[in-house]
């Protein structure tokens, strides 16, 4: 895998990651949602097996939804905008996780071969920074943050290493020595 695409990816991975937060923070979650959708897009578009990648990004989604709509049923998130059903997730944090599951197969490959417990520790610790982060730049709100965090290093101990397994299946670059023809 070339070091363009790892670098790429991963600095399209924090430019969604910003679009959404701060498109969601000032009313412009269409935006942020709309960066997210082209940098999937991307991803897919460079993938050698794009279906694999689809199967991930769509069991990233689909955990997505269900766990930040949980949060937000629940009231432990609340969002300023994005929120098509009440008491669902907002779209962009939604696409948050596909955008993370972007990374998964491309410039975090290396996490792939790390050990159950050290996948546990990295997420229940790297996530609620995460939220922490999005929190800080207004992109959500906890009512309650030293809940919601502990909650969401709690969820992120058990989804993040579950993500890791399906990535390991469902891996569109494992094929790829180079990335001359993305189409392969």
């Amino acid at each position: 895998m070339s070091r363009r695409l790892l670098i790429s990816n991963f600095i399209l991975f924090q430019l969604g990651w910003l679009a959404c937060v701060l498109g969601g923070a000032n009313q412009l979650a269409i935006a942020g949602s709309g960066a997210a959708l082209v940098i999937i897009g991307i991803h897919l578009w460079q993938a050698p097996n794009r279906l694999l990648e689809v199967r991930l990004l769509l069991v990233a989604l689909g955990i997505g939804i269900a766990f930040e709509s949980i949060l937000t049923l629940s009231q432990i998130s609340q969002y300023a905008s994005g929120v098509v059903f009440e008491g669902f997730a907002p779209h962009w944090m939604v696409l948050l996780w596909g955008l993370f599951a972007t990374t998964l197969n491309v410039s975090m490959r290396w996490i792939k071969g790390l050990s159950l417990p050290l996948l546990a520790l990295l997420g229940a610790v790297l996530a609620p920074l995460s939220y922490l982060a999005g929190q800080r730049l207004g992109g959500v709100v906890f009512p309650d943050t030293l809940l919601a965090l502990l909650i969401i290093a709690t969820a992120w101990a058990v989804l993040f290493p579950l993500l890791v397994a399906v990535a390991k299946r469902s891996d569109g670059y494992a094929t790829s020595q180079s990335t001359t023809n993305p189409n392969h």
